[in-house]
């Protein structure tokens, strides 16, 4: 049996064979950027997140490279080089740029620190590129290859650290995390998007400096959460931010509801329920990553621990904890910045996620299908995918149940929709038409009208003109 180092040099050489092979594919592009940049006299790598995915062999077209040259000298360079450029970075020493199809950027090199009352980095240009790496955030990510040499520049292990699926800082995480406390919740999403282990004392740090992340605006979190919720493994990430702490100062509804247990799921508190509902979700996504579903999934209960009751029968209720997760869901997104559309789609499927219980086993009648459809509006498929996470049951009977429940409800909605188009549910009679007939003029009352119309054709289904218009004429009568 080969012995751990023999593992680790293996592990090695597989390591150094994907990272020749996505260079010399990247090499055409990134050689001939090197040597404009040596005859102008500087300095050229690739470096971090690049030089780490080409030793994954999984390095696509945005390419991060780091130089001794100042941004001004960098765009006189790339400008007649590059298909586009664009400064939007250039106030922290970064010029982006597109070439044959990759995006670049160049970047000096670079120190950064934060003020512990700042919110915001101050950007300190450094003279070596041994002085950018030691800045930069995991050694995973603090690797470079020098070009167009193809020298690899590794002071701190990372090759190492990388074979072995760990995450270390190049120096002590107190120091990194201090410069930029946002480096913790990285920890966190290099864990999720590559399924990596943290070092122990890493996790440590974060523990421990865990309320530094309130300096950090809440943009950059978010945008940190996001890239989490979006990897292969984001229940990872998640169970890291909530072991340290970090999730107190970011989604702190969601280490609450370890203190709860579901009155459904006896088997599962509701914060490992919530997780599992998260991942069952992933499962049903068709089109890639999606944010909308995967929030509404981790965030569907977080209503339960302000509406939890104890009954006198001994059971736990938890009445209305999607309402109020609802709104708790877009306070928490709101101080987030997130979009408001975001928040209303999410909060909309929070505050949806529980209506299927009420269909039993299809008592519903054609009238509160088409409601389910028109409530769900444009969030009807996400809709169909929560609930369907939403069962966590191992009771095989009951989870079978549900889900030909749920089959039924598809099937009902699928034929109402081909009768009737249930996406674009609206009244037999338009505004103009309720005037015409009613002999009215804009207001109020035309509101009214079509709202009652509205009612009328999700209780009863489309109804002839003829029809529509008597029923109009009935109801304009009956509020004299």
């Amino acid at each position: 049996m080969p012995n751990a180092n023999e593992e680790t040099s293996t592990e090695l050489s597989q390591v150094q064979r994907r990272a020749v092979s996505e260079l010399l594919r990247v090499a055409p592009v990134a050689d001939d950027l090197a040597r404009r940049f040596q005859e102008a006299g500087f300095r050229l790598a690739l470096v971090g997140g690049s030089v780490r995915d080409a030793l994954l062999g999984r390095l696509g077209n945005d390419l991060d490279f780091t130089t001794d040259a100042r941004p001004e000298d960098v765009l006189k360079i790339v400008r007649p080089w590059a298909d586009a450029v664009w400064e939007v970075g250039i106030a922290f020493g970064t010029v982006g740029s597109q070439k044959d199809g990759y995006q670049i950027e160049v970047t000096t090199y670079r120190s950064e620190a934060y003020d512990r009352t700042s919110r915001k980095p101050e950007v300190s240009y450094g003279d070596s590129i041994e002085q950018d790496l030691v800045r930069r955030d995991f050694t995973v990510n603090a690797m470079a290859v020098a070009l167009p040499e193809k020298e690899f520049i590794d002071p701190h292990g990372g090759l190492e650290d990388l074979a072995a699926r760990v995450l270390r800082t190049p120096g002590t995480p107190e120091e990194s995390f201090s410069d930029d406390p946002l480096r913790m919740m990285r920890a966190a999403r290099f864990a999720a998007q590559l399924d990596f282990e943290v070092a122990p004392e890493v996790v440590t740090a974060m523990t421990e400096m865990a309320d530094r992340l309130e300096i950090v605006s809440a943009e950059r979190v978010r945008d940190e959460l996001n890239k989490l919720l979006l990897s292969a493994h984001p229940r990872k990430g998640l169970g890291l931010l909530v072991e340290t702490g970090l999730a107190a100062h970011v989604l702190p509804e969601l280490p609450a509801l370890r203190l709860e247990s579901d009155e459904h799921h006896r088997h599962k508190d509701v914060y490992e329920h919530s997780l599992t509902v998260l991942d069952q979700a992933i499962d049903l996504e068709e089109d890639g990553p999606d944010l909308v579903l995967r929030l509404a999934a981790l965030l569907h209960d977080i209503g339960k621990p302000r509406t939890r009751r104890f009954e006198k029968d001994g059971r736990v209720s938890f009445h209305h904890h999607e309402v109020v997760g609802a709104k708790m869901t877009k306070k928490r997104m709101t101080a987030l910045k997130y979009s408001n559309e975001m928040i209303k789609d999410v909060s909309r499927l929070v505050e949806l996620h529980l209506r299927f219980h009420g269909y039993g086993t299809g008592e519903w009648t054609d009238s509160a299908v088409r409601r389910y459809v028109r409530d769900a509006g444009p969030l009807l498929s996400r809709l169909h995918k929560l609930t369907r996470s939403d069962c966590t049951t191992r009771n095989k009977r009951k989870a079978s149940a549900l889900s030909r429940a749920y089959d039924g409800l598809e099937d009902r909605i699928a034929q109402l929709q081909e009768q009737e188009e249930l996406d674009s549910i609206r009244p037999d009679l338009d505004g103009n038409q309720i005037q015409e007939i009613l002999e009215i003029k804009p207001g109020p009352a035309v509101g009214q009208a079509y709202k009652f119309l509205l009612e009328l054709r999700l209780e009863n289904g489309p109804m002839e003109y003829e029809q529509a218009v008597a029923a109009l004429k009935e109801w304009w009568a009956a509020r004299d």
